[in-house]
């Protein structure tokens, strides 16, 4: 341990003598940070900006751009380099569960030209398909109900990422921040819509959430080294099961709470949390 660890600077003296910095927008509404965007040439950053990134203490939203690069130089970020790891992945995020023993719908992955007939062979209709990269707020989700829609999909992707269809009419939104859930809410969905998703046309509901729900949610972070994240849970035939993880989750649920994300983030920060 370096002598440093043992007495840690209180909070009061470390914003006096170093700014926050973060790279991302996510906190440009929080007082106490300094946000210098995210440049994709470090050598756009002025060279007094340069200087507060290589000597800041931590980053924070860091970007998938430069995590990689800071976790070369052992800096801290917040989120963690593992956080960023499963960023709109979710064969990645499934593949982890599944090692985990995370509880989560039956779910596969399919390659190669014939993946529509070996799909047919493992599930019955109805199924979802997802987009398995770079897709999020509910869009590339599909519930294939017939071959034809399956033949789309496959088409359209070209890996094949394929879950069991869990008939629930909502589902939880559990957001996890540093090591604790920040706050958790029903998403209902609208109607003649199999999908959630706030931006897909679901209701918020605050009232509710069960306990063990938030249990699943902050366990299932804690075990996957995720530090900021939004994880959907469903309730279904008497059993919670993680369907996906989102680290890029709106704000839409704080809001609907009467909660200032900013002010919440503020204080995290301040009292050390994250």
């Amino acid at each position: 341990m370096r002598p440093d660890d043992t007495h840690p600077m209180p909070a009061d003296r470390l914003f006096r003598n170093q700014p926050v910095i973060a790279l991302e927008a996510r906190l440009s509404g929080c007082r106490n940070v300094r946000t210098l965007g995210v440049r994709p040439n470090f050598s756009d950053y002025s060279d007094a900006e340069a200087d507060l990134i290589r000597q800041a203490d931590k980053i924070y939203y860091p970007s998938t751009h430069y995590i990689d690069m800071f976790d070369a130089m052992g800096k801290k970020t917040f989120p963690s380099s593992h956080t960023y790891r499963f960023v709109q992945d979710k064969i990645k995020q499934t593949t982890l569960f599944q090692l985990l023993r995370v509880p989560t719908p039956r779910t596969r992955f399919f390659y190669g030209r014939r993946k529509a007939e070996k799909i047919r062979r493992h599930f019955d209709f109805p199924f979802v398909a997802k987009i398995p990269r770079g897709s999020a707020l509910g869009r590339g989700v599909y519930l294939i109900r017939s071959p034809a829609e399956l033949e789309a999909y496959c088409e359209m992707s070209r890996v094949a990422y394929i879950q069991e269809y869990l008939p629930a009419d909502r589902d939880i939104r559990v957001v996890v921040i540093g090591d604790q859930v920040a706050h958790a809410y029903w998403r209902v969905g609208g109607p003649d819509e199999f999908r959630n998703n706030i931006e897909q046309g679901g209701a918020i509901q605050l009232d509710g959430v069960p306990a063990e729900a938030k249990a699943l949610a902050l366990d299932t972070a804690r075990c996957c080294g995720w530090n900021d994240v939004g994880l959907d849970i469903c309730f279904y035939a008497g059993r919670f099961y993680v369907l996906e993880a989102n680290m890029k989750y709106g704000k839409q649920g704080f809001q609907k709470a009467g909660i200032d994300y900013s002010k919440l983030m503020e204080e995290m920060i301040r009292d050390g949390r994250i």
